[in-house]
């Protein structure tokens, strides 16, 4: 089975030597490729990769965000690999909250960049297990509620808006927490209502900016 991948780099050199390396191996297959949050945002439910290779940082605005917008929108989306410069612990814990499902350096040697896409395609992930619990801890449990929506919430919303921040489908959530999937979509819905948003998308990022104002000490 040929692994599709899609490669978003805002610099040029970057996307041909990846392009390059991946074609080189005889199970990848690189269907397309962006500059932009905007381009990668438009072509990446087109081409249905199975892995995303997504730079941190872009000139429009960056990968975590087109992480979140293609887990929350589209019906299959691929798996998430984050690639970045730098080793940064907030932007590790913001593409854990937007469902990527590994986070690299762009100094990584060529065979584990390879072997890393294998295993996402294969359903593997390359996060660390304590640390995306301690994510999800940060989110169902903050200290401090100063904002009076959140204080709306019941404790089983807030579990989900949990869930919707790491990027989950609502069947997904459903497995997670054991319940009917048209339970969850109800939950979904009256959390949406009590945000004051219209979007998943937007009540990921409500629940992002308040696990940081608010984490659990």
């Amino acid at each position: 089975m040929t692994i599709r991948v899609f490669l978003l780099d805002d610099h040029e050199v970057v996307r041909l030597g990846l392009h390059q390396l991946l074609e080189d191996e005889p199970d990848i297959e690189v269907v397309g490729d962006a500059s932009t949050a905007a381009e990668a945002l438009a072509r990446i439910p087109a081409v249905q990769p199975d892995v995303a290779l997504l730079d941190v940082r872009l000139p429009d605005g960056d990968g975590v965000s087109v992480c979140r917008e293609i887990r929350s929108t589209m019906d299959n989306p691929p798996a998430c690999l984050m690639l970045t410069s730098y080793s940064d612990d907030e932007a590790l814990f913001t593409a854990i909250m937007a469902g990527a499902a590994g986070y690299l350096l762009k100094q990584v040697h060529a065979s584990d960049l390879v072997g890393a896409i294998r295993r996402l395609a294969a359903g593997e992930s390359l996060l660390d297990p304590a640390m995306t619990q301690k994510v999800l801890e940060r989110l169902r449990h903050p200290v401090v509620e100063e904002d009076p929506r959140y204080a709306t919430l019941t404790e089983q919303e807030r579990k989900i808006l949990a869930e919707i921040a790491v990027g989950k489908t609502n069947r997904q959530i459903a497995q997670s927490l054991y319940l009917a999937e048209k339970t969850v979509k109800n939950y979904v819905s009256s959390l949406l209502r009590k945000l004051n948003v219209e979007r998943r998308t937007e009540a990921a990022v409500f629940a992002i900016e308040h696990a940081k104002n608010h984490p659990k000490t």
